[in-house]
């Protein structure tokens, strides 16, 4: 199946991204191995998005190419009509920390800074004055339902707690994508629950959101579900009844 879709900007501004015909090859030793094989796609703004496969099916590649962990060995990238396929590290860094808001199944807080301190970091790193960001991560702190928590520390968190942290800091920027790599894989599956119904909400609120899962429960939120296989897309489509 064709998994490039034509897409109506809204406006004149583009979709949010797209990517045209991405290979990824890396060589091991005199081999190469094809991780990605001719990827395309496009997501719109407001889309919610899940990204599915087997190991080895090249999903996690992929989710580096559209985070900027990682640059093609040929295609285009382009997000919100910024090519980025070319860009360097440090190019390819600042639209990770300005258009891109990671959420990661272990969290990765820093563990001795509190909660203020870590949504504040993608902003410190940004340049933005102290009172512009201690305001913008109260608001993201709040808007995850932990204002009461700004000071505590993460080892003074349930996982899930933890995990709203996480998403608070990868809001804190007003990223283009929230781009969630497994958010509940260390959480029970009630807390686990909790954290998608947020993620449901800011989505509901108008952010655009994909999830790297390979759980069907989970890819169930999404309107939009998409299979790897084998680097390449096995299936593209729309999911008429996300909870």
């Amino acid at each position: 199946m064709n998994a490039a879709r034509e897409s109506v900007a809204t406006g004149d501004r583009p979709p949010t991204l797209v990517i045209q015909d991405i290979v990824k090859t890396y060589v091991m030793g005199e081999s190469e191995v094809r991780a990605l094989r001719g990827v395309s796609l496009t997501i719109d703004r407001n889309d919610y998005v899940a990204i599915m496969g087997p190991s080895g099916s090249g999903k996690s590649t992929l989710m580096n190419m559209i985070g900027c962990l990682d640059t093609p060995t040929s295609g285009t990238y382009l997000l919100e009509g910024q090519s980025v396929s070319e860009m360097s590290d440090d190019e390819l860094a600042e639209i990770r920390n300005r258009q891109i808001g990671f959420v990661f199944q272990t969290f990765n807080l820093l563990p001795r800074a509190n909660v203020l301190h870590n949504v504040e970091l993608p902003l410190i790193y940004a340049g933005v004055p102290r009172a512009e960001r201690r305001k913008r991560a109260e608001a993201a702190i709040a808007r995850v339902g932990l204002a009461d928590r700004a000071h505590h520390k993460p080892n003074e968190l349930s996982g899930g707690q933890r995990q709203r942290v996480a998403v608070a800091r990868a809001l804190v920027g007003n990223p283009s994508i929230i781009l969630a790599d497994e958010p509940t894989g260390n959480l029970d599956s009630k807390t686990g629950a909790e954290i998608m119904r947020m993620l449901d909400e800011l989505h509901a609120a108008g952010q655009t959101i994909i999830l790297i899962t390979h759980e069907d429960e989970i890819a169930a939120h999404a309107g939009r579900i998409i299979r790897l296989r084998d680097g390449v897309i096995e299936s593209d489509v729309t999911n008429g009844s996300p909870p």
